[in-house]
């Protein structure tokens, strides 16, 4: 931007800044009336619209201002400036709003005069905008006559005689038998079922050793190691009951690694996690002293319900595998079921197939009776038409004769008409010129633009408290400083309350370091009177899932007999 623009880009942001109270009044009232449905995206664009329309239409100028406004959406500038410069609106409500914020007098003689005179000219440039919403132009063009042309039409091809006798029906050749291997099982079945099994052994045998071997190994890592050490001595070993052997024998000695390499692993707490389990601690050590006051009260001890529901929860896991167990039994089931079905469907579709071939057979001896017909048709149909092309030359003389009288009335009236556009076209020039010099005359008076400022004195305004900009710097200073005195109470009120706190810290840690010690003694009790009275026993099958492995032997061997037979 050179100078000139940059300081108008200046001030027009500056002034939108310094009156954005009364901007704020219009722009809201008409979201809220006329620009329900204009984005709120656009709220600045109004805002500068209306600044320059309120105070800086007398030194930038109708014209300016007009080129400003038509740069922009035609739509949106014209329903804004009908709804700002509306004489009820600036009169009613607009006035009585700016007065509540502004002296009365100053409202009516600083704003709302000026926008009431540049009302009329700012009208027409609203008419303007609506014109050229309706695409409709001042200039009028001078209309062409209109030049007869002889119609191209297409000249008729003469259409082959169709040979009396039909073209022979195409014979289909002779469908391939379908290949018997379709009908058999493929080799990739059985290969993907003994990978299957495999693979479940595999998972019972992993299942069974980390759920029962494993229960006192908490630490993933190791849990890790074990499954990997089953991987790989499943790959070199196939006798299932060697690979237990190795593996009980792993176990026991990964069992006599110190216990101290689990449980002493550092771990990097925060200080949200100390208040966390020092809050826990605490809380248990609560719950403990008032569980033994409850003892010497006289209170009941709650261990054997704890081991009754412990036993309760072990029936309630056997119940859950065995229905587990059952449901994979049931899908099973279900797949041969629907092997069968699929073999049956497959008998029918075999009957339909022939039934569709008879068919066929007659629908194509139909379809030949019928092509027969419509080559008849045809042939009369072509007949009637040439007979009709030899009649288009007497029409086409009397459509000529038509056109040219319409076109003489035509010529007649369009020259009245462009008689009378000139006249008015005239008159609106002239006027526009009358206008122009107005235009002119205003913007070639000066204008005063400086005005000297004291800066001891009051702005003379009647408003409570009002004070001169040196006493304002003084004040301000003042309250500078006693806004720098609250700051250094504040910033030592803060040192103390954090060394507080890290002493807060060191407690909980001291008092988490105890209660760790005495957990890790007590788990280590409870692991060594688990492990003596663990028991290898495992529970017996259930009768239903003895009853669908029955059923799926039964519709397996009605299957392989079926397909067989197929």
């Amino acid at each position: 931007l050179n100078v000139t623009e940059e300081k108008f880009v200046l001030d027009t942001v500056a002034g939108c800044t310094e009156y954005k109270s009364i901007l704020d009044v219009v722009v809201n009232a008409f979201y809220v009336q006329d620009g329900r449905y204009c984005p709120i995206s656009e709220r600045n664009l109004y805002i500068v619209i209306c600044y320059l329309a309120t105070f800086q239409l007398e030194e930038i100028g109708l014209q300016h201002f007009s080129r400003i406004v038509k740069s922009l959406d035609t739509a949106k500038m014209q329903q804004f400036l009908r709804f700002f410069f509306n004489d009820l609106h600036l009169n009613t409500w607009i006035k009585d709003e700016w007065s509540h914020i502004y002296d009365s007098v100053y409202v009516k003689e600083n704003l709302i005069d000026p926008l009431l005179r540049w009302q009329p000219k700012v009208q027409q440039l609203i008419e303007k905008l609506t014109d050229k919403l309706s695409n409709r132009s001042t200039t009028v063009k001078t209309s062409r006559v209109t030049q007869p042309k002889e119609f191209n039409l297409t000249v008729p091809k003469p259409r082959a005689i169709p040979p009396p006798s039909p073209a022979p029906l195409p014979v289909l050749p002779k469908r391939q038998p379908v290949p018997p291997s379709i009908y058999k099982p493929p080799k990739e079945r059985k290969q993907l079922e003994e990978i299957k099994t495999k693979n479940i052994q595999k998972a019972k045998i992993i299942f069974s050793f980390v759920s029962f071997s494993l229960a006192p190994f908490i630490c993933f890592k190791f849990l890790h190691r074990i499954i990997s050490a089953v991987l790989v001595l499943w790959s070199q070993i196939s006798c299932e009951s060697c690979l237990e052997s190795v593996l009980t024998q792993y176990l026991e000695e990964l069992t006599k690694q110190p216990q101290d390499l689990i449980d002493n692993i550092p771990i990097k707490l925060n200080t949200a996690a100390i208040l966390r389990e020092g809050a826990l601690y605490q809380r248990k050590l609560e719950e403990e002293l008032k569980r033994v006051e409850n003892l010497q009260q006289g209170a009941g001890d709650s261990s054997e319900f704890l081991e009754w529901q412990k036993q309760m929860r072990g029936k309630d896991l056997e119940d859950q595998l065995a229905e587990i167990e059952c449901r994979k039994l049931q899908g099973k089931l279900s797949y041969e079921e629907a092997v069968l079905a699929h073999q049956n469907v497959t008998q029918e579709n075999k009957k339909k197939a022939d039934l569709l071939r008879e068919e066929k057979a007659e629908l194509m001896h139909l379809y030949a009776e019928k092509r027969l017909q419509e080559q008849k048709e045809m042939k009369e149909l072509v007949e009637q038409v040439m007979e009709g092309h030899k009649n288009v030359k007497q029409v086409k003389a009397k459509i000529q004769e038509h056109k040219q009288q319409i076109v003489q009335q035509v010529c007649e009236e369009s020259g009245e008409l462009l008689r009378q556009a000139l006249e008015e076209q005239e008159e609106k020039n002239r006027k526009r010129y009358e206008l122009i010099q107005q235009i002119r005359a205003l913007e070639s008076t000066p204008s005063i633009r400086h005005k000297f400022v004291d800066l001891t004195e009051t702005g003379g305004h009647g408003l409570f408290a009002e004070m001169s900009v040196v006493e304002l710097r003084e004040r301000l200073a003042l309250l500078k400083e006693a806004q720098k005195a609250a700051e250094e109470e504040k910033r030592d009120q803060i040192i103390h309350e954090k060394q507080a706190k890290e002493q807060l810290i060191l407690d909980k840690l001291d008092q988490i370091s105890q209660f760790r010690a005495e957990l890790g003694r007590a788990a280590a009790f409870k692991q060594e009177e688990k492990k003596k009275s663990q028991s290898g026993e495992r529970p017996m099958k259930d009768e239903r899932i003895l009853n669908l492995q029955k059923k799926i032997a039964e519709k397996t061997m009605e299957r392989k007999k079926q397909a067989g037979l197929l």
